[in-house]
């Protein structure tokens, strides 16, 4: 009797090993996607490997769970689909659960808030999101982003420019091609800060908060469980002011100055 004891229990581990990483098959490994192309939170260091915000996080995940993990750099268009066909265990890339994407992933609760912000030329005259909307001003946006929804749905009059990544966005607006750039309120702070010559800051909140969170498979329920349950844990033994004064130190300050509701206080 004892041996069928242990013979189940063994069973019992290895289906809670393949639920868990159940999306890349491999029992061994946690395999997170996301886009490398978003300082300070999915970027590489000098010798390219990855580093940031996501990757701390990814990495204090894998520890929970006693897996290795496995980033993979993918293209913001390709993160949903790694996910369902199995490339990847879970999405960890500033994604705002939003509820189209909900009908494809499901997401975690919310590990951070954001707002849209406008990131506009200085000598454009932008000074509130009603000015972009006006026949003959262009707004930049990343593909697929909020502010890419946002602006098609609300920015009706004026030129939508859609452009593949981040830099590209803030390039345009800098060199006056663009008059501003729909982008979460940090983004805006630090292209901001990196451009102040050609480019002014518009943090007046124009929509609801957005919160961001973790991807994971509709099939892997046990994984967004455990998922939770580490968010939680992580929160409360203070892992977030840990990647704040690590990552985000700067911002902080800057957002208590400005008496923002800081990123990662979500209620």
């Amino acid at each position: 009797m004892k041996r069928i004891v242990l013979i189940s229990t063994a069973c019992v581990l290895a289906l809670c090993a393949v639920a868990l990483c159940g999306c890349s098959g491999k029992k061994d490994k946690l395999v997170v996607a996301m886009e490398l192309a978003y300082p300070p939170f999915e970027t590489k260091d000098a010798s390219g490997d990855p580093m940031g915000v996501s990757v701390d996080l990814a990495k204090a995940i894998g520890e929970h769970l006693g897996l290795e993990v496995e980033i993979v750099d993918t293209a913001w268009e390709g993160l949903i689909p790694s996910l369902m066909t199995g490339k990847a265990d879970m999405i960890i890339s500033s994604m705002t659960v939003t509820e189209k994407r909900k009908e494809e992933v499901n997401f975690s609760d919310p590990y951070a808030n954001a707002y849209l912000a406008v990131l506009a030329n200085k000598t454009s005259g932008i000074k509130s999101i009603d000015d972009l909307n006006e026949p003959g001003k262009k707004v930049a946006v990343k593909t697929g982003s909020t502010g890419f929804i946002y602006a098609q749905e609300n920015l009706t009059n004026a030129e939508i420019i859609a452009l593949a990544d981040e830099s590209a966005c803030v390039t345009e607006v800098s060199q006056g091609k663009a008059d501003g750039f729909l982008y979460d309120q940090l983004t805006v702070y630090r292209n901001n800060r990196n451009n102040p010559d050609t480019t002014t800051a518009i943090f007046i909140p124009f929509q609801n908060v957005e919160h961001w969170g973790i991807a994971i498979n509709k099939d892997n329920t046990e994984l967004l469980s455990r998922v939770n349950e580490f968010l939680a844990k992580y929160r409360s033994e203070g892992g977030f002011d840990a990647i704040t004064e690590k990552h985000l130190k700067e911002e902080k300050k800057a957002f208590d100055q400005f008496g923002f509701r800081w990123f990662f206080d979500v209620e």
